[in-house]
């Protein structure tokens, strides 16, 4: 079981992510949200776009329905994506222009926390995790 702090007294509960560009070399690292009313694990653009990835990197174009109407943007595989101790290769995201203000790069969402029994101790500020499949540590 792996353990990952966040700040029990923010909004958001805000976990650490790593991105791998195109060629495995660069990589970035994000701060996501914890969203589990996300189906999906969302990047925003400009992020991908930085370890020269784009929208002809991509497999499909998306609408996604928020709250403020709908988002346009695309899935993609990352070369690999790392979140909660985990790594998975070949992970796909959804890209699109998140709103300003939150100060993260995205959604940490159940296209990645399928894999794992979570819990989250609010209180404490500790998400606990273990794997359900063959997930790299």
């Amino acid at each position: 079981m792996k353990e990952t702090r966040f700040d029990p007294n923010s909004d958001l509960v805000i976990v650490r992510a790593r991105v791998w560009g195109r060629h495995h070399g660069e990589a970035t690292s994000l701060s996501l949200a914890l969203d589990t009313g996300s189906s999906e694990t969302v990047i925003r653009a400009s992020a991908v776009d930085d370890l020269g990835y784009s929208a002809r990197d991509g497999e499909a174009i998306t609408t996604v329905r928020a709250a403020l109407g709908n988002e346009h943007g695309y899935t993609l595989r990352v070369a690999r994506f790392a979140a909660l101790g985990f790594t998975v290769p070949a992970f796909r995201v959804h890209v699109f222009d998140l709103a300003e203000g939150f100060g993260i790069d995205g959604l940490l969402g159940l296209s990645f926390l399928r894999q794992f029994n979570y819990t989250i101790r609010s209180e404490e500020g500790r998400l606990l995790v273990e794997p359900v499949a063959a997930v790299v540590p």
